[in-house]
């Protein structure tokens, strides 16, 4: 009997964190959030299977493995972010949630890999990336173990990694193709941006707007690592 209740008790929780998701969204908005992530999808896996193949003609084996690492960060953080998304309301979202926000904070780190990778030379650059992996790593437990009770701190987190990397600056100015820096500050830019319709719970569309911006920042950071390996 104890551990029919114990059970019962857990999947109760389990459906009232469920509930807690407030999945609210009318069937357009649906639709519009379910085309802007198949695109991201669709076209996240052809771009990294270009980027892939570019880097093993063109870059040299630690790039390869820092490019490996971004293109595992962002495959996982469009899929998982897809099958959240579309997953009709149920306790299997609630878990799909946990991951789906654990990708954030692998796709910030694995970013960051190719381009700090670059600055071979610099200790600073390389504890500046172990810090944010251990930041990244941190995130992950606390989403996974704790779902729901960090969202809010979470956000400042996203954002304090993302824009860490100004530390770097003049390193990276003398480092990096002039192309690659203005394309890494114009993805953290929309990214920053996206945050605001990320929290505009109210605005209609606001869920699909928020993934659009994180379609645009994506493909910038995209595009920054491709212009670093072909340079």
């Amino acid at each position: 009997m104890t551990v029919f209740r114990v059970k019962q008790l857990a999947s109760n929780s389990v459906h009232a964190a469920a509930d807690a998701i407030g999945w609210d969204y009318d069937r357009a908005e649906l639709i519009a959030d379910g085309i802007i992530h198949a695109i991201g999808v669709l076209s996240g896996i052809i771009a990294a299977t270009v980027l892939v193949v570019l880097a093993a003609v063109y870059a040299s084996a630690v790039d390869i493995v820092g490019v490996s690492i971004y293109v595992a960060g962002l495959l996982s953080m469009l899929v998982l972010s897809a099958t959240y998304n579309l997953w009709p309301v149920s306790p299997a979202k609630w878990l799909l949630r946990r991951f789906d926000h654990s990708a954030i904070y692998l796709l910030i780190a694995a970013t960051y890999t190719p381009f700090i990778l670059e600055l071979k030379d610099s200790v600073f650059a390389l504890a500046l990336l172990v810090c944010v992996w251990c930041v990244a790593i941190l995130g992950i437990v606390l989403k996974l173990g704790w779902p729901g009770k960090f969202d809010r701190v979470s956000i400042g987190i996203y954002l304090a990694m993302g824009w860490s990397g100004l530390m770097l600056y003049d390193a990276v100015v003398t480092a990096l193709p002039a192309m690659a820096l203005g394309l890494v500050l114009a993805g953290g830019a929309l990214y920053s941006l996206g945050v605001i319709f990320h929290a505009w719970r109210r605005l209609r569309f606001q869920n699909a707007i928020w993934h659009g911006f994180v379609l645009a920042g994506a493909a910038c950071h995209y595009t920054a690592v491709l212009d670093l390996v072909l340079s």
